[in-house]
């Protein structure tokens, strides 16, 4: 049975049992192994997150960009605190900048409690200014046995409402000692802030099963990990076939877009599922500027506009994935701290593409005929102003992430 064969036999299945709400929360997660699982923004992530925090009975470490203290924010906290008090070692790591507006009472009332919580870079400290390198990645370890990782932060706009869908972005729960014990050891290292970060390699091979291998790539240009933005650039240098790309905050350097190119020329079909509506509107029009290039390349784009797109995944060839928190722009390859899942599997990236096919069938297409409706010269002039501004801003904050304003006394 070929590839699309299976792939339109998924589809009526998905279909004919799933209504498009259901669609659009995507409560039902695929499995193809019981080491990972593809974990859907909304109730599917964080029904999961409560259950893991629930049944730790040792450790948790939790390192995440945004942790608000909302309705979503306040039933994590609720879940935390419950585990501390059956004496869970707990050590939280939220970002100074992405949670700056994290209560510092609360932060004082979790250590009272035994919870241990620090903020990474507190943009504002009392000597200095910290811009450029922030703590990008959203990682979960549990018991070192069960890990969540992906693009999901922990916030209502993550989670949903009856009346709103969640951001579509997604993430994996992997249940392989082997990797969550190296991921514990890594979050200790990045909260107790050694100097010397473990530079092992994280990965799990398996002989037999549907899943080849799991690996986690990191990235963290002062620490020398660029693994993420390297691998993007090997796999879609040896595609094949196709290449079905998410990317919010598209803003890709001019080697990606390059890469991208020549993997067009070379005729893989390139699919790229973009922000229609974006928390950051100068970033979605920064990412307009370059449809017409991208279109001349014939890599055809589609625009999400049910809800805000956050999600950073790729899926190579109908047999790799990558699923985590690295956007396709300079920010991520360059200053902040990010980690992304691999998954060598035909199965997972084939189920994951029926789940992609779904999203894009609900798409709004850009095409040139459709670029010239949407695009004026006023249109293409802010356009290119976002651009550019984004470009500089990306520029001072990449190449400058480390430097600090010091008082003179």
């Amino acid at each position: 049975m070929t590839l699309e064969l299976r792939i339109f036999e998924k589809l009526q299945v998905f279909q004919k049992s799933l209504s498009s709400k259901a669609m659009l929360t995507n409560k039902n997660s695929f499995s193809t192994s019981e080491k990972i699982t593809l974990v859907h923004s909304g109730e599917d992530y964080f029904s999961r997150l409560e259950s893991l925090i629930f049944k730790a009975q040792t450790e948790i470490h939790i390192q995440t960009y945004i942790f608000d203290y909302d309705t979503t924010g306040k039933k994590i906290i609720a879940a935390l605190q419950k585990a501390a008090s059956r004496k869970v070692k707990i050590n939280i790591l939220i970002d100074g900048f992405g949670s700056l507006s994290f209560p510092t009472e609360i932060i004082n009332e979790l250590k009272n409690e035994g919870i241990d919580i620090r903020i990474f870079s507190p943009f504002f400290s009392l000597n200095s200014l910290y811009i450029g390198r922030r703590l990008h990645q959203k990682i979960v370890v549990v018991d070192a046995k069960t890990a969540l990782i992906g693009g999901i932060n922990i916030a209502d706009k993550y989670h949903g409402t009856e009346k709103t869908a969640p951001w579509l972005d997604y993430a994996v729960e992997i249940n392989d000692e082997n990797i969550a014990e190296s991921l514990q050891k890594l979050c200790r290292d990045i909260y107790f802030k050694n100097r010397i970060i473990r530079r092992k390699k994280i990965i799990s091979n398996y002989e037999n099963g549907q899943v080849n291998s799991i690996s986690v790539l990191q990235n963290d240009w002062l620490k020398r990990k660029n693994e993420i933005f390297k691998t993007y650039i090997n796999k879609i240098n040896t595609a094949e076939k196709e290449i079905v790309i998410v990317s919010s905050y598209f803003l890709p350097g001019k080697k990606l877009i390059n890469t991208l190119k020549n993997a067009s020329q070379n005729n893989v079909s390139i699919k790229l599922i973009l922000s229609g509506i974006s928390d950051v509107p100068m970033a979605r029009r920064a990412s307009c500027h370059l449809y017409s290039k991208l279109l001349r390349y014939n890599i055809e784009l589609y625009e999400w506009k049910k809800s805000v797109l956050h999600g950073k995944s790729a899926v190579i060839d109908s047999n790799w994935t990558t699923i985590g928190s690295f956007n396709l722009n300079n920010l991520s390859s360059y200053a902040s701290i990010e980690m992304n899942v691999a998954i060598d599997s035909a199965e997972f990236a084939t189920d994951y593409l029926v789940h992609l096919h779904e999203i894009i069938a609900q798409c709004e297409r850009i095409t040139p005929e459709t670029l010239k409706l949407t695009f004026g010269l006023t249109s293409k002039f802010n356009n290119w102003v976002s651009y550019w501004t984004a470009r500089t801003i990306e520029i001072m904050v990449t190449y400058l992430p480390h430097k600090r304003f010091r008082k003179l006394y």
